[in-house]
């Protein structure tokens, strides 16, 4: 299990890194961009994948959010790698409240 006590990851870098949804510099030239780590636990990678597209299909919010990422130049693999990123950052949240309530 990828999350399997609340010391395993200190942080939620440390989280999406486990993820493979931290970015990574992918420039080169004048681009700037990233590209998410493609290392870490693939199944929780796919979990978060799975979350994200059921979000951008699904989501008002969420589909609100993608159409004003769009409208600003990023592309729908930009956007798909924010969210990702994103949605990390929740799901370690959740994860720390709950293990950290379950032994109290």
């Amino acid at each position: 299990m990828s999350f399997s006590h609340p010391g395993r990851c200190r942080s939620e870098a440390a989280f999406a890194a486990l993820g493979g949804t931290s970015p990574l510099e992918a420039s080169s030239g004048r681009t700037i961009r990233h590209r998410l780590n493609r290392g870490g636990d693939r199944a929780l990678n796919k979990a978060i994948h799975t979350i994200a597209r059921a979000r951008m299909r699904d989501c008002a919010a969420t589909r609100a959010y993608v159409a004003r990422r769009t409208a600003e130049g990023k592309s729908t693999r930009e956007v798909r790698r924010c969210l990702k990123r994103y949605i990390a950052r929740q799901l370690f949240r959740s994860l720390t409240t709950a293990m950290t309530n379950a032994t109290s």
